[in-house]
């Protein structure tokens, strides 16, 4: 018999989405442990080491989610691309749910998508082929030299690829008018913000 497939899960959860293109929808995020990438303002550092949570099986996976109501399934991390994501992907498609993930592109992505948003990262670069798979670009805007950095990932990213810019939530006072005034000069571009921070919800 084989061993069943387990990912280390640091939280699931019953929410709507809060950012870029599928704000307002409502979902079941999956949030894996593990990630490499090391943001320094990263609200998530608890998820950082992935031995520091307990792994679950891919079935248990899916009937959480299954059990939500919510049709849209949301991967998250941490950095979700650090596994081989084909095993979970297969398992949610086959129950009849869409498969979201945010991937900083710093691994190979695996899995079947049917929503891709590539959230690049300084301290870990993008690999060049994942680019060409992203539905969306999100951009964190920490620092104002962050709104010409984003630029240069969006001459990678295919032209149907949806592109926004996100305040981090500490500097979102100072950098949102700063976000406000760059997009206004680029047309494609849009504004994120952390709608489920706003309105006090996971």
């Amino acid at each position: 018999m084989s061993t069943p497939t387990t990912y280390p899960v640091m939280e699931s959860f019953a929410t709507v989405q809060g950012e870029g293109a599928h704000t307002g929808t409502p979902s079941w995020f999956i949030r894996l442990g593990g990630c490499d990438v090391g943001c320094v303002w990263c609200d998530v550092k608890e998820s950082w080491d992935p031995n520091a949570h307990p792994r679950q099986t891919v079935e248990d996976m899916v009937a959480d989610a299954l059990d939500s109501g919510r049709h849209v399934v949301v991967v998250t991390g941490g950095e979700p691309a650090m596994y081989d994501l084909s095993p979970l992907t297969a398992a949610l498609k086959a129950a009849g749910l869409r498969t979201h993930i945010e991937t900083s592109g710093a691994h190979p992505l695996t899995g079947d998508w049917d929503w891709v948003t590539l959230s690049p990262k300084k301290f870990k670069a993008c690999l060049p082929e994942v680019y060409p798979l992203a539905h969306e670009l999100k951009v964190v805007v920490f620092h104002r030299s962050d709104l010409e950095w984003a630029a240069g990932h969006a001459e990678h990213v295919a032209a149907e690829c949806e592109r926004f810019l996100q305040p981090e939530w500490d500097k979102r006072e100072e950098n949102t008018p700063l976000i406000l005034g760059w997009i206004g000069q680029r047309p494609g571009w849009r504004i994120s913000l952390q709608t489920h921070k706003y309105i006090g919800i996971p």
